[in-house]
Formats: structure tokens, sequence, C-alpha cells
């Protein structure tokens, strides 16, 4: 009989992402670096267990009319298909056809960094995204129809109390539109996620959030068709003098 604990394993994934997440809050008094440490944080969680075809970075999102998305602290996309990423002054841009789902990160979830979460994830769900046909041995297949971009809130703490009860929810629901947060993670408390298409929400509370909130990710992900064929050459015409 093995000595393995499944329940222990993943117990100490959300152990390890809340204790450090805690460190950041509790020893770094610089607004700045504790926001890059949390955002680090998360995004090594994803790169370290998503699914190889995916990466996370911290990054701006561009389409081809040339129109940047503000400052996103996590974009998780497409590794496998994407033909190019550009890496400019140790910056990172994204084309908006690569992505798939956005995150705010934030030490803790009140009113104001819920409405910035949502006007991050807006920039870049307005922004436009190509789809050619894909061609095949036996012909080509049309076009993909563009799949929704996900977008969400990753935090330590909550400022209000329940955590995530329903002030939490009245304001996440606030923005049905292009600033949607389809789920999120409270990692010392629990985590929500849009459960239809009418605007309401299911909430868990308690448990190993962080590690319940990475599984529901995955399972969204799952669900997601992969990113359409890019159109390269929509790019290239800024080339044009």
């Amino acid at each position: 009989m093995s000595d393995w604990s499944l329940k222990k394993i993943l117990s100490g994934l959300h152990d390890d992402i809340q204790r450090r997440l805690e460190t950041v809050r509790e020893t770094m008094a610089h607004p700045g670096t504790k926001g890059d440490a949390s955002e680090g944080v998360w995004n090594e969680l994803f790169n370290k267990y998503l699914p190889a075809r995916y990466k996370a970075d911290k990054a701006h999102v561009v389409d081809s009319k040339g129109t940047f998305s503000q400052q996103i602290d996590v974009v998780i996309y497409d590794r496998q298909y994407s033909p190019f990423i550009f890496h400019f002054e140790g910056q990172i841009i994204i084309p908006a056809e690569s992505v798939y789902a956005v995150f705010e990160a934030k030490q803790s979830a009140n009113l104001g960094h819920i409405k910035y979460a949502q006007e991050k994830v807006q920039s870049v769900r307005r922004l436009h995204r190509t789809s050619l046909p894909i061609p095949h041995a036996g012909g080509t297949y049309p076009a993909k129809q563009l799949t929704p971009i996900y977008g969400g809130l990753l935090t330590f703490e909550s400022d209000w109390s329940p955590a995530i009860g329903d002030s939490f929810i009245d304001a996440v629901r606030t923005d049905q539109g292009d600033g949607k947060l389809d789920f999120g993670c409270v990692a010392a408390r629990g985590y929500f996620h849009s459960s239809d298409q009418s605007g309401e929400y299911s909430v868990h509370v308690g448990g190993k959030p962080a590690t319940a909130f990475l599984f529901k990710l995955i399972s969204q992900l799952q669900r997601s068709a992969t990113v359409p064929m890019i159109d390269v050459e929509a790019y290239s015409e800024w080339l044009v003098e």
C-alpha cells in the first residue's frame, strides 16, 4: 500500500500559495513591490500547473488594428499555436487572438478593485480579433467562431464580511458586458464563478480555495476551443511605411 496521500498533496498546494501570498502582504511595504510579488505568485502557479499548451504572464494585449489593452497582471494565452509574442524592453505584448483569460491580481477584494478589474478585462475584450479559414488535407475548414475571453479577479483577502457574500457578488454583478468577471479567487477564503448567462454566481467558501479555483480554471479552459488561426498579414500591414 502506497504512503502517498492525494488529499495531503492538494492541501499542500493550497497552503503553499496562501502562505506565499500572506508573506507578500505582511512583509512588503511598498505597494508596487507588493503588487509585483503577488502577480508573480499567481503567474508561477498557472505556469507550473496548467497544461503545457498555456502560458501565463503579466502583459499588454494588442490587436491587428494597433489598439493596446491596459497592462494586465495575469494573461493566460496560447503558446502552442501563437505565431509571435513580442518582448520589448522587458515588456510582453500578446496578440489578442492568442488570449484565453485575463485576471487582475490584488492583495484584497473591495469595490474599487472589482471596478478596476472590470475595466482591465474590458480593455482586452474590446480588441479586434481575426480568424482565418483552416486548410487541411481534404480542403478548408471555415474560420473558427471566436470564443469568449474569460476575465477574473485574484486576491489573498477580502475587505467585506462575509468575505464573498452578497455585497461582494453585487459588486461583481454590476458589469455583465465586456467587463464581466467570470470567476476569481480570494485565496484565504474561497472562490466564485459565473454559473450561467443570467448574471448569477456560485460561491464556494472554505476548504482549499487556491487549489479548488485552479481546478475550476482548468475545467473552464478545457471547454474553450483552441485559439483561432491568426491573420498574421493583418499585423504585417503595420510594416508598410
